[in-house]
């Protein structure tokens, strides 16, 4: 009997151990998106992490500011929507305590317009829609200086503003808007900068409606970010497996052919 009784003992132990993991979290995690790519990856990623037992609850977003925002208040636990340069200026301008515990996909930025099929069309004083958050606005100008079509300070790096511009041969005048916006802006601006995830929602193909795009290879690759209390939490590594998995790895490869590229 004595025997029977440790064995059944060990037994439900082994047993509580397995269900450990699904039985701690005791809610959900939210995850903040952005609506558009973000969120139907993070629906994938979802099934994933719930076979292993993290359940998840995603809440959409539709700028750029409240996210971090959300996670710094502690109404998120983690977001994913932002590039590393982004987030390093918001934890620069407002102190955020929130850091990247793994990198996600690249949306190399597209240049659009309806008045022109190519950037050397666009006329003398063009003007020219800009996002109007320093890390993508800067981001958009090393673009334009790599398309040949304005020079910016020496040195001037990822944090490029249309101060920095020194050389502008065709006069564009820069709009800036919240990135939000500059789809909804095209048909007010000879050309426009629109990040992927708000070309998508527009009904905008980036491989084949923008007259042209970043270099793949930026260092504006996504990421996600929590807390800084809450990077060492074992839900953490389990979250991160679940966005690297082949099966959304597949999932992006697949859905956007072309347009976010998987950068794990």
């Amino acid at each position: 009997m004595n025997k029977r009784f440790a064995l059944q003992s060990i037994t439900a132990l082994v047993l509580s151990a397995a269900l450990a993991p699904a039985m701690a979290q005791d809610k959900p995690l939210k995850i903040g998106v952005t609506a558009g790519p973000h969120a139907q990856i993070f629906e994938q990623v979802k099934k994933v992490a719930e076979r292993d037992g993290l359940k998840i609850q995603i809440v959409e977003f539709s700028d750029y500011i409240q996210p971090n925002a959300a996670l710094a208040a502690g109404d998120l636990d983690v977001n994913s929507y932002q590039n590393k340069p982004f987030l390093d200026q918001q934890i620069k301008d407002r102190g955020y305590k929130l850091v990247n515990i793994g990198y996600t996909v690249n949306f190399p930025i597209g240049l659009y317009s309806k008045k022109v099929k190519k950037l050397e069309e666009l006329k003398e004083g063009a003007k020219f829609g800009i996002p109007n958050d320093p890390t993508n606005g800067g981001r958009v100008l090393l673009v334009l200086q790599d398309k040949g079509l304005i020079k910016l300070k020496p040195d001037v790096g990822l944090k490029a503003t249309p101060l920095d511009v020194v050389e502008n041969p065709k006069k564009l005048k820069f709009v800036e808007l919240d990135a939000a916006q500059l789809a909804r802006s095209l048909d007010d601006l000879d050309a426009a900068s629109i990040n992927t995830n708000f070309a998508l929602q527009a009904g905008l193909q980036p491989g084949k409606d923008a007259i042209a795009q970043e270099n793949a290879k930026s260092p504006y690759v996504n990421l996600l970010a929590v807390r800084e209390q809450d990077k060492d939490k074992p839900w953490v590594a389990t979250l991160v497996k679940a966005y690297h998995s082949d099966e959304v790895r597949k999932f992006v490869l697949a859905e956007f052919k072309g347009a976010v590229i998987p950068s794990f």
